[in-house]
């Protein structure tokens, strides 16, 4: 089959090469219902846009950077899968790099992708997202940027995020409400303000229900499978053992799950098992663990869509930085649910 053209589409749709060019290069000049038609007829003919040619006849690269610091975790995987499905209608393409969690090296990656790959703009992942040296350099190199759960400068760019500290009230509320009395908290990254919001809304649910839990009953992990190994452990060898652990994240929940196991403890009759995020890996283990849904596929949608937004478009948003999405605590068969929050 012949590869379809520009011509092709203006053909079919009654309209000008000219327009046609302008709706894949989202040209605020075209309005609404040409471009909807437009767009509809080069999906149904398969148009595939011609990078190279775009490249030269724009200064737009059409590649976003996806800028994170553990590539292989879950929390990546499922927040690409979102981006590159929102990319495909878009004409752009993702960068993804993983920086080494050195500041010096995070910020020659960075600078690479502005200057040698040229991309059109950037979405910082958490903690990337959270670092001032990082921000200042893309900010000073005036390029598009989008981040994902920061808590500083948060003037500076368009931010998505989740309201973390009202999840992880609620999920801990659940266990309480549940029955359970004894609630650990295996805290994630300390470089992370979504560690700090998590961690506040498991102490004031804790508060707000008049209990007390005694400081060995709190453990720093820093999101990774492995940290929260050596923490469940000692979690799990008290003498006053928990009988319900909040993990910030699936990763974590999933170590714990693991060494309850190696315990020979049921889960959830001996230990309820709470974690973080929803990825694919809440799903994969045994028992299902319970979570809070957290939209990363949605999260990543909207980050693409900020910055693939006419210029104009964006300057009518320009005080819509703050962009809260909706969550759901996610219960399933790692933890008892006696009672379930409305």
């Amino acid at each position: 089959m012949s590869k379809v053209k520009l011509q092709d589409i203006a053909d079919k749709a009654g309209v000008s090469m000219m327009t046609v060019s302008r709706v894949m290069n989202n040209d605020p000049k075209v309005g609404a219902k040409t471009r909807e038609k437009v767009s509809k007829i080069a999906k149904e003919m398969q148009y595939k846009p011609n990078i190279a040619a775009r490249h030269l006849a724009s200064s737009k690269s059409y590649f976003i950077g996806l800028v994170c610091e553990y590539a292989n975790s879950s929390y990546v995987s499922k927040f690409l899968v979102g981006g590159l499905r929102k990319c495909r209608t878009t004409g752009y393409h993702i960068i993804l790099d993983e920086t080494t969690g050195n500041r010096d090296k995070t910020l020659a990656t960075i600078k690479d992708l502005i200057e040698v790959t040229k991309v059109d703009g950037l979405i910082l992942l958490p903690p990337v997202s959270n670092i001032p040296e990082v921000v200042d350099l893309v900010e000073s190199a005036n390029i598009d940027f989008v981040r994902i759960a920061p808590d500083i400068n948060l003037t500076a760019s368009p931010y998505i995020c989740i309201d973390d500290y009202q999840a992880a009230f609620d999920i801990t509320e659940q266990l309480i409400l549940s029955g359970h009395s004894r609630i650990a908290h295996i805290i994630g990254s300390p470089n992370q303000g979504a560690s700090r919001m998590r961690y506040q809304g498991y102490l004031d649910a804790l508060r707000s229900n008049q209990k007390m839990m005694p400081p060995e009953y709190i453990e720093q992990g820093d999101f990774t499978y492995k940290s929260a190994l050596d923490a469940a452990k000692r979690l799990l060898e008290l003498p006053n053992k928990p009988d319900a652990i909040f993990a910030a994240n699936d990763e974590m929940a999933a170590a714990v799950v693991s060494v309850a196991h190696m315990k020979h403890l049921d889960v959830p009759e001996d230990v309820s098992i709470v974690g973080f995020d929803d990825t694919e890996l809440a799903t994969t283990i045994w028992p299902n663990i319970s979570t809070v849904t957290q939209p990363l596929e949605e999260m990543a949608e909207l980050a693409i869509d900020i910055l693939t937004t006419p210029k104009t478009d964006k300057t009518l948003k320009a005080s819509n930085m703050r962009h809260v999405l909706e969550y759901q605590v996610q219960l399933r068969d790692s933890s008892k649910n006696n009672v379930k929050l409305t």
